[in-house]
């Protein structure tokens, strides 16, 4: 069995909450049945107080093995590099200190969602707590453990990333940790997961075809591509919310909401509204991944120019106003 260590630093327990609306009616034989034993989680345990303090007195001593410890939320390093804005109740000691203790006697260390892997909404604005990640600050190597860590399974800090991260993330990282099957070149160059980073939000999104015909929602309610006017940034984020669904059938564009890429570094400032798209001249400023700003121009022209009138017409409303004509078809 995999002994796993659940942490909450500076956020709001919203990864938590995910975990819990995981697609299976029995998350703790789930993981029993991969191998992983929760040691304390702080919202499912029963235990507390001296009882936990007593968990962390026998893993730092070396009478109990930590295969892994999770660590939600963001580390609050403030005010002045004390860590004292975030004491472990009963210690009268910064979190921030248990966290470094703990991540050098564990074999593992994964940072559950955005703010334990970069900071994250914690580390919004004028970051008066100096909340920062695990192993990253924004995008930039360091964070808490700083750049060169590697815990002592030999890997450096796992980022599941996202905002709250979903829950089939977590289980299934959990879950490979457990069959020694996650190494090194599993992880992308922000220590994501491979298996769900090397796709975008856009991939499988049901908007997908007014899209390709740049035929735009230009107001939260419509149908349409939410990229051009509403701020969308699924073909730069790095996530598999619409190949993976959430619970099964939901993702923030099937529900009518533009990606924020919460699963990228800073996502939590992007310098604008989060429901509008920045534009020079008309055109998107956040073009999608690898598409040469030309080429997009060129794209974007030619599809307006061939848009069929349902897909213009459709892409302004909230509800299908023009159906797909119905042809004689013959298979062969």
């Amino acid at each position: 069995m995999l002994d796993v260590l659940w942490l909450q630093s500076g956020g709001c327990g919203g990864c938590s909450m995910s975990l819990l609306c995981a697609d299976t009616p029995d998350l703790t034989g789930t993981l029993t049945a991969a191998g992983l034993r929760l040691m304390w989680h702080p919202s499912l345990s029963a235990e507390s107080g001296a009882d936990l303090l007593a968990l962390l007195d026998d893993i730092l001593q070396g009478r109990r093995r930590l295969d892994l410890l999770c660590v939600e939320g963001a580390l609050l390093r403030g005010p002045n590099g004390t860590g004292r804005f975030h004491l472990l109740a009963g210690t009268g000691e910064p979190m921030t200190d248990w966290v470094r203790r703990l991540a050098g006697v564990a074999t593992h260390v994964a940072a559950v969602g955005s703010c334990a892997a970069w900071g994250g909404i914690s580390a919004s604005g004028d970051n008066a707590t100096e909340a920062c990640g695990l192993q990253f600050e924004n995008d930039q190597p360091g964070g808490l453990l700083g750049a060169a860590f590697r815990a002592r399974g030999g890997l450096p800090v796992i980022n599941i990333a996202g905002c709250p991260t979903h829950p089939g993330w977590v289980i299934d990282t959990l879950m490979a940790l457990a069959a020694d099957s996650l190494h090194e070149a599993d992880l992308d160059a922000l220590q994501r997961p491979r298996f769900y980073a090397d796709h975008l939000v856009h991939h499988g999104c049901a908007r997908n075809e007014f899209y390709e015909f740049k035929a735009s929602a230009e107001q939260p309610s419509d149908l349409g591509c939410l990229m051009e006017h509403m701020g969308c940034k699924g073909t730069q984020a790095h996530a598999d919310c619409n190949t993976r669904p959430w619970n099964g059938q939901g993702s923030c564009t099937r529900g009518g909401y533009a990606c924020i890429s919460c699963t990228e570094p800073g996502f939590q400032d992007p310098g604008h509204p989060f429901h509008q798209t920045p534009t020079l001249a008309g055109i998107p400023i956040g073009l999608p991944t690898d598409m040469p700003k030309a080429w997009f121009v060129a794209l974007a022209s030619l599809s307006k120019s061939a848009t069929p009138r349902r897909v213009k017409n459709n892409a302004r409303a909230d509800h299908i106003v023009v159906t797909p004509a119905i042809r004689k078809t013959r298979l062969k």
